[in-house]
């Protein structure tokens, strides 16, 4: 009896040592049915500082922020599965997440069908898209595309031409930077071992940043020099969280200029203290920069601004500077020169301006309008005429007419001759806070119309 409890004893251990798998088994063993990813229901919070994938604008101007597989639009809000608006990189994610993204800077030449495309690069494909939309034949090996770009990338940004030397995009993998033409798909491999290994780069209001863990590290795109103190937090500039901020207790602004002016490209700049902020295009965003950072020999608030040919003429106090336009702005040797020897009148002035296709401009000091030829030799006194508006900040003439600032308000004029002979101000018009980036003074808020400027 004993021997045969002991048999059946045995039998039970034997059938349970095959029956049940070893604990190695267990552990390594493959699920019958797929696992939901437990990073793909994660919550990211980027105010507490996150090194992003991969970070692009689109088309619009909107900013997307990636991190696995979540994103973020925009510099505030929270994040969202990618694949919400880019649901085709969903079906790569076995490829890993979004190492690099760029949005091609092409208007000219063959590729220009691919202007403002945005590419995604996953492992070794790059997948192309244009309004949320992936483009028919993408995904792509990346080579099929940008020949000798090598795969498994860590960044990727646009190089628009005058900021580099080509129309080009920047690829960065380690310490290496292939900077690829785009008209002529070459490539040309740089090693800038003084940067820090960027996870992600962005251009953004015509400057370049490499970001590495929640840093920042703004650099030339063609050298790849750094000037200024670096590395800085994202949270202070790229998003918008509790405690971080530009500066500590920055605030916008008012609405109040100094100068206004366009250059012969396009760009249209309005100037307040000792900041910029360009006009002409909010696709990359607005924001106040200080103005030494495009024109480094001026240094506090401009008196007034106008351009004539490919110059941009910059007035503070008794003094003028004369800028190329061409990117970057370059000071002309000689200058700055006294404002009496360049236009034949004593500072300050109040606003200058010139009109579309005209050689004269119209110089607003105190409450008379000075009319100066610049095509004469020497430059003179042409005309002096009175204006009924007192107290100018900035002028400028563009398609409107003449719009003649004042505080929070701005006057539009059919044109210079216009605005001499007048005897009564039109109905003034609030500049636009979002267009300006700034913030109304209770003190200089009038009763005025909302119409934007």
């Amino acid at each position: 009896m004993k021997q045969l409890f002991l048999f059946l004893c045995t039998c039970l251990a034997l059938a349970v040592s095959f029956a049940a798998p070893a604990q190695h088994d267990v552990e390594t063993a493959v699920p019958s049915e797929p696992q939901e990813d437990s990073h793909y229901d994660a919550k990211f919070d980027r105010c507490e500082g996150i090194e992003f994938d991969a970070i692009v604008p689109d088309e619009k101007g909107n900013t997307f922020f990636f991190k696995g597989d979540h994103v973020w639009k925009g510099f505030s809000g929270p994040a969202e599965h990618a694949n919400i608006t880019f649901k085709e990189l969903d079906d790569y994610h076995h490829l890993g997440h979004v190492d690099a993204a760029f949005r091609m800077h092409n208007k000219d030449g063959d590729a220009q069908k691919d202007h403002d495309h945005i590419f995604f690069f996953l492992d070794d494909k790059v997948f192309s898209y244009y309004n949320s939309t992936l483009e028919d034949g993408f995904p792509m090996e990346i080579q099929q595309v940008f020949p000798e770009v090598p795969s498994r990338l860590d960044a990727a940004v646009e190089c628009p031409k005058g900021e580099c030397t080509t129309d080009s995009v920047l690829f960065f993998k380690g310490d290496e930077v292939y900077s690829f033409d785009i008209k002529t798909k070459t490539v040309k491999k740089k090693v800038w071992s003084h940067l820090p290994n960027c996870t992600s780069a962005f251009r953004w209001l015509q400057h370049h940043y490499c970001f590495h863990g929640n840093n920042f590290t703004r650099f030339d795109p063609v050298s790849g020099k750094v000037e200024g103190s670096y590395p800085k937090d994202a949270r202070h500039y790229f998003m918008r969280c509790p405690n971080f901020g530009h500066g500590a207790g920055h605030r916008k602004p008012p609405c109040k200029l100094d100068a206004i002016s366009t250059d012969d490209t396009g760009k249209s700049y309005a100037f307040t203290g000792n900041t910029y902020i360009r006009l002409d295009t909010h696709r990359d965003g607005t924001h106040h920069f200080p103005i030494t950072r495009l024109w480094k020999e001026i240094s506090g608030k401009l008196d007034a601004v106008f351009a004539y040919g490919d110059k941009l003429y910059m007035i503070q106090g008794s003094q003028i500077y004369i800028y190329k336009s061409a990117t970057p702005y370059t000071l002309i040797e000689g200058y700055p020169k006294p404002l009496k020897e360049e236009l034949g009148i004593e500072g300050p002035v109040k606003a200058a301006f010139l009109c579309a296709n005209q050689h004269v401009v119209h110089v607003i000091k105190g409450q008379k309008m000075i009319e100066i030829d610049l095509a004469a030799t020497p430059r003179a006194v042409k005309t002096e005429l009175p204006i009924p508006i007192t107290d100018v900040d900035a002028a400028i003439c563009d398609d409107d007419g003449v719009k003649v600032f004042v505080d929070s308000q701005y006057y539009v004029y059919q044109s210079p001759r216009i605005l001499a002979v007048s005897k009564i101000n039109p109905l003034p018009h609030r500049m636009s806070s979002e267009k300006f980036e700034c913030e109304y003074d209770s003190g200089l808020q009038k009763p005025i119309l909302q119409l934007p400027l």
